[in-house]
C-alpha cells in the first residue's frame, strides 16, 4: 500500500532589520538599486528584482545584497544561481544565519538533503534566538524526513529508521513517526510501533488517523491482542487510503 507523504513548506529566515536600514550604510547609488530591488522583489517582479541587485553589485559587493538576490532567484526557481549568490553572501560575512537558512533551502529544493542539513546545523551553532532555532529544527525534521523516504525506496529499513528518528528529535513530525510506525510494523517491533503510533495521533497535523490506527492494529495482532486489534482496525477502516488493508486484517481475525 502507497502511503501519502506530506512535507510541509521550509520555514525561511529573512532579514528582520528594515532593507532602509540598510540601504543607509550603502552609497546613494547602491542603496537606491537596492531598495528599488527589494521593492520589486516584494511585489513579485523577480526578474526586476535581480536586475536591480546586479546593477547594484556591480558597484559594490556586499553580502546583503547577494542575500536577497539569492532569494529572488530562488523564487524565480533558478535553484543554481539562487545557490551562488548565497554562497558569494556566505564569504562576505561568514555568520550571517539567514544566508546558511537560505542556502539549505536552496539545496533541500535540489534534493540534496544532507547538505540541507549541514547549513540548517550551521545556524544552530549561530543563532541564540529561541525562536530561529525552533524553526531550524522544523527545517531539519523535514530533511531528515526526506532522507528517511529515500532509504525506503531504497529499501534501507535500518539506515530509514535511524533518519526518522533524528526527524522527529528535531520536531515532532507527524508524517515522520507515521513513516516510523510502518516501518517498526515491518520489523516486528510491536512496541516501537504502538509508540510511533500513538505519537502520530497526538501531534496529527496533516496526517490522517487511518494509519495511526492501522499501524497500531496491527501492532496488537502481533503482540495476540486480536480484540485491541479489531477496535484499531474498525477505526482505521473510516480512512479510504487504509480501508481495504483493515478490512482485509479483520476478515483474519
Amino acid at each position: 500500500m502507497k502511503q501519502a507523504k506530506v512535507f510541509p513548506v521550509l520555514l525561511l529566515i529573512f532579514l528582520l532589520t528594515s532593507v532602509f536600514t540598510f540601504a543607509q550604510e550603502m552609497s546613494v547609488e547602491v542603496g537606491k538599486l537596492y531598495n528599488e530591488g527589494n521593492s520589486l522583489l516584494k511585489a513579485g517582479n523577480y526578474n526586476g528584482a535581480i536586475s536591480d541587485y546586479d546593477k547594484a553589485l556591480a558597484i559594490e559587493k556586499d553580502y546583503r545584497i547577494y542575500y536577497q538576490k539569492g532569494i529572488a532567484q530562488k523564487k524565480s526557481n533558478d535553484l543554481n544561481g539562487s545557490k551562488a549568490s548565497l554562497e558569494e553572501c556566505l564569504k562576505l560575512k561568514n555568520d550571517f544565519e539567514p544566508g546558511y537558512n537560505a542556502l539549505g533551502g536552496v539545496y533541500f529544493s535540489m534534493g540534496n538533503y544532507n547538505q540541507a542539513i549541514k547549513n540548517f546545523e550551521k545556524v544552530l551553532t549561530i543563532s541564540k534566538n529561541a525562536s530561529v532555532q525552533k524553526k531550524i529544527k522544523k527545517n531539519l525534521s523535514l530533511a531528515y524526513a526526506k532522507l528517511g523516504n529515500d532509504e525506503i525506496s531504497n529499501g534501507n529499513s535500518q539506515k530509514a529508521v535511524e533518519y526518522l528518528n533524528k526527524a522527529v528529535e528535531n520536531n515532532n513530525y507527524d508524517a515522520a513517526y507515521l513513516s516510523l510506525a510502518k516501518l517498526y510494523s515491518e520489523l516486528n517491533d510491536w512496541d516501537k510501533c504502538i509508540s510511533a503510533s500513538e505519537n502520530a495521533l497526538k501531534y496529527k497535523s496533516k496526517i490522517t488517523s487511518g494509519g495511526p490506527n492501522y499501524y497500531m492494529g496491527l501492532a496488537y495482532k502481533g503482540k495476540g491482542d486480536n480484540q485491541k486489534a479489531k477496535e484499531l482496525f474498525e477505526k482505521a477502516k473510516s480512512d479510504p487510503t487504509y480501508r481495504k488493508n483493515a478490512e482485509y486484517q479483520l476478515g483474519l481475525l
